[in-house]
């Protein structure tokens, strides 16, 4: 009543007792058996009661089953075998034995008086084989290399003959065969059938038949139409013509043929187009084949910025801009590889003893090395030419001519055309020469002139007649559309029943079918 707070422990206000729930159960002999671990974890609580005990557990178990065990004695098996060999031999016939104990399975019947050894090992009926034309071989040697006789080899070579010349059949033409049976170990096979690709557009087949070959004809359609590839060039131009379709050796053609004209790196732009047309071939059996490149163009802004076209001109073939106008050939080839020994002007001569004009220059270099034509002309003289020796003279047109003496042999003939870089003739030392050497001179109008003052330039150049079937050629590839070439084939016409394949013919020969 006066405001102070009195305190109690819960103990002083509610007095305990203990519940119930906690007076210990009675707990009977077979329960405190139960709660008694036998087998504790040895690992556990080293030392402790419980750890002893279960110690105890594991020795009483292994001495119990240590004084338990029986021991191992041998069993005797007696009696007869279930099988007598007789019956052996019977059950053996239907095993399968390994081959380490002679595989041998099933019963096998004993040889009688019927049974004759072989004298010799019997041979195959037919054999199936496939042969392939090498380099420089010849039919007839591919046939006898494959087991055929000479006679018979070179019959069927005159029979090939008469449907395609043999020098046509290229290099690496499989040819398939089966030869039949002989009549003695000592004689060759006879062909009884034979197939081969002989041309790009024509197969031959052979059979026998009635003792007889016969020859079928298969022609294979192709289109000869040239392949044209366009497109842009973009950042490379070989990447681009690549991923166009075009091969690798006409685009390497084609670079070479524009980068006489134009500087791929810097005058072609990403936004030209290339135009290439090379030479192409396609069977209807699927096979085919890219010739040369015989086109080289290049668009600028959809006209024409180069156009060049292959042309044979007077046997010598070389690229032609579309006006006709052929390849620039500047400079005076070397006529030796041996350097100037003397040169253009007066000097004492060396055997005549006194001075007196030069009207050449010499080239050194070892008897036998080989002499060049400084540019294309036409022999005039080819043989011995008073103090010169052995002595060439060409005319190169335009009034002018070069001479080449003191040759040891000469490689041309008059009125003979040579080439530039061509070789003539080979040094010596022939006429008034002290050793092997070339004389080399120039002439003008007739006129011996400093070589070293000349420089040839040539330009081929097509009109008339040549021009018009040249501007001709161009707009006929030009008109082709791109992948013209790629439509399907119509087949040709077979002469004759076509044969089948060689499995065909031995199947069918195997069934008494021919």
């Amino acid at each position: 009543m006066s405001g102070n707070a009195a305190a109690l422990t819960m103990s002083q206000a509610i007095p305990l007792r203990r519940a119930d729930s906690d007076v210990e159960p009675h707990l009977g002999w077979r329960d405190r058996l139960a709660q008694i671990d036998l087998v504790p974890d040895l690992g556990d609580n080293i030392g402790s009661s419980e750890w002893w005990r279960g110690l105890a557990t594991l020795t009483l178990l292994c001495g119990t089953a240590i004084a338990t065990f029986p021991g191992i004695q041998p069993l005797q098996v007696g009696g007869a075998p279930a099988l007598d060999a007789a019956d052996f031999n019977e059950a053996r016939a239907q095993m399968i034995v390994p081959l380490a104990f002679g595989g041998d399975t099933g019963r096998h019947m004993a040889a009688t008086d019927a049974v004759r050894p072989l004298t010799q090992t019997p041979e195959r009926p037919q054999i199936e084989l496939t042969a392939t034309l090498g380099r420089g071989d010849s039919f007839a040697r591919l046939l006898e290399r494959s087991g055929v006789g000479s006679s018979e080899a070179q019959a069927l070579a005159r029979q090939v003959s008469g449907a395609v010349p043999l020098a046509d059949i290229a290099p690496g033409t499989r040819i398939d065969l089966i030869l039949g049976r002989r009549a003695a170990r000592t004689m060759p096979r006879p062909v009884d059938a034979l197939a081969m690709r002989a041309r790009f557009d024509l197969r031959i087949e052979m059979e026998r038949v009635g003792g007889q070959l016969v020859m079928r004809r298969i022609p294979i359609a192709v289109d000869a139409t040239p392949l044209r590839i366009r497109g842009r060039v973009g950042d490379s131009l070989y990447r681009s013509a690549r991923a166009a379709g075009a091969p690798p050796q006409a685009i390497q053609s084609y670079l070479r043929v524009v980068g006489k004209q134009l500087s791929v790196g810097s005058d072609i732009r990403a936004g030209d187009e290339f135009d290439i047309i090379v030479d192409y071939r396609r069977a209807e059996t699927g096979e085919s084949e890219t010739g040369k490149l015989l086109y080289a163009g290049l668009i600028r802004s959809g006209k024409s910025k180069l156009s060049m076209l292959e042309w044979n001109v007077d046997g010598r073939v070389q690229w032609f801009e579309a006006s006709g106008v052929g390849e620039q050939r500047g400079g005076m080839a070397r006529p030796t590889n041996g350097r100037v020994t003397s040169t253009f002007g007066m000097r004492r001569h060396p055997i005549l003893g006194y001075k007196r004009m030069h009207s050449g220059m010499d080239f050194g270099g070892g008897y036998g090395a080989p002499i060049y034509a400084v540019t294309d002309g036409v022999v005039t003289i080819a043989g011995r030419h008073g103090g010169f020796g052995n002595y060439v003279k060409l005319n190169h047109g335009n009034g002018l001519g070069t001479g080449y003496g003191h040759m040891s042999r000469i490689a041309v003939r008059p009125g003979q055309r040579v080439n530039r870089g061509q070789v003539i003739g080979y040094i010596g030392s022939t006429g008034l020469s002290t050793g092997p050497h070339l004389h080399y001179e120039l002439y003008r109008n007739g006129r011996a002139v400093n070589p070293s003052s000349v420089t040839f330039v040539t330009r081929a150049l097509l009109e008339g007649k040549a021009l018009a079937d040249f501007r001709a050629r161009i707009r006929s590839l030009t008109s082709i559309a791109p992948g013209a070439a790629l439509t399907p084939i119509a087949p040709k016409q077979v002469e004759g029943p076509k044969l089948g394949s060689l499995a065909d013919v031995a199947s069918k020969r195997a069934e008494g079918g021919i």
